[in-house]
């Protein structure tokens, strides 16, 4: 794992909570929570592949077939 998940999760965060706060300050709250679950799903996506690489390592460490 790389510093380099951290910082793209962290961006991301950022990037959608600043928008969220622009779409609810204009009345469009319906706009502000797609972009929240977006970004949920976005960086779901993200974590999912490094999960992944954790359990084929220890299946592969314990040789777990």
């Amino acid at each position: 794992m790389d510093i380099t998940l951290i910082l793209k999760v962290a961006g991301i965060g950022l990037l959608i909570s600043v928008l969220n706060m622009i779409l609810e300050k204009t009345d469009r709250k319906d706009w502000a929570t797609f972009t929240t679950l977006a970004g949920v799903v976005i960086v779901l996506g993200l974590v999912l592949t490094e999960i992944s690489d954790l359990f084929n390592t220890v299946r592969t460490m314990f040789q777990l077939y």
